[in-house]
């Protein structure tokens, strides 16, 4: 009988996590497609896959389970180019931080080719194959968003994989509702490290940064084109908390510049007690819920 087959394309670090992470799944052989030699030496050097390869396309005809490890942008690039070479039956996820862009692409995919949304929850401040790791995704959330050809043997298959990479829950949800959550606690805290980043001041106050900026400020060091594709394809739900953003602030400001003391206190009292909230529940292992 032909071994089972996972092909993980880009082995950045979370592509070459996944990789790892996913060695001695069952009985599946995992690939792992790279574009570069470099890319290639180092993850020879770190055997973070069973087997490597510089043509995916070469593969997907023989590949159960393609997993889709690209920018946005080369992602549906990729199941453009590509949508008549995937074997039919297979199981095809990706693992971009939007969802609604890249499954509208993958509706190009022929009948019988079944792609799940995927959003495997963890990272660093650092990237690339040097620090990928098979231990990446350990109690981390594995956020699912099936379409509507999505068939109960592939999820099931899925919830398998996440177990085996470790992940401390799968989490199934709409594209919309993961992008219009993505929006708020992740992207959203993007555009405000970048904008105090941006600001003129930044060098003048140098060597006098407090824990609070260095937090607030800590994701900020990203990668201009991947942010930028981010962004852009969540456009209308970044720009809605974005707005409400900027409104929340006019009105600290306008509290602040009149000298309103009462309203800025009560502002200040609902924002900590709000904060203090969802801090009992996280302690309390409540703050997730199956789905959302």
């Amino acid at each position: 009988m032909e071994q089972k087959r996972i092909l993980v394309v880009g082995l950045g670090l979370i592509g070459g996590s996944l990789a790892m992470a996913l060695q001695g799944f069952e009985d599946f052989e995992v690939v792992g497609a790279v574009r570069s030699q470099s890319t290639y030496d180092k993850a020879a050097a770190k055997r973070a896959a069973d087997r490597l390869t510089f043509d995916p396309a070469a593969e997907l005809p023989g590949s159960d389970v393609v997993i889709l490890c690209q920018d946005p942008a080369g992602i549906i690039a990729f199941l453009q180019e590509h949508r008549d070479r995937f074997k039919p039956g297979c199981l095809v996820w990706d693992v971009c931080g939007v969802k609604t862009a890249v499954m509208e692409a993958a509706k190009c995919l022929p009948e019988g080719v079944d792609f799940i949304g995927c959003h495997p929850m963890a990272g660093k401040e650092v990237s690339g194959i040097d620090n990928a790791e098979g231990g990446l995704f350990r109690n981390t959330h594995f956020i699912v968003t099936p379409g509507p050809r999505a068939t109960k043997e592939h999820l099931d298959l899925l919830r398998r994989m996440a177990e085996h990479c470790r992940f401390g829950d799968v989490i199934v949800t709409t594209p919309e509702r993961h992008d219009q959550m993505i929006a708020y606690t992740s992207q959203m805290m993007h555009v405000i490290a970048v904008s105090v980043c941006a600001d003129e001041g930044l060098f003048s106050c140098k060597g006098f940064e407090g824990g609070s900026f260095r937090d607030c400020t800590r994701v900020a060091a990203l990668d201009p084109a991947m942010w930028t594709q981010l962004f852009t394809l969540n456009a209308p739900a970044l720009c809605r908390v974005v707005e409400d953003l900027e409104g929340r602030l006019r009105q600290y400001r306008q509290a602040i510049e009149s000298g309103d003391r009462e309203q800025l206190h009560s502002m200040l009292a609902h924002a900590s007690d709000r904060k203090k909230h969802i801090d009992l529940e996280r302690a309390r292992g409540d703050d997730v819920r199956p789905s959302f």
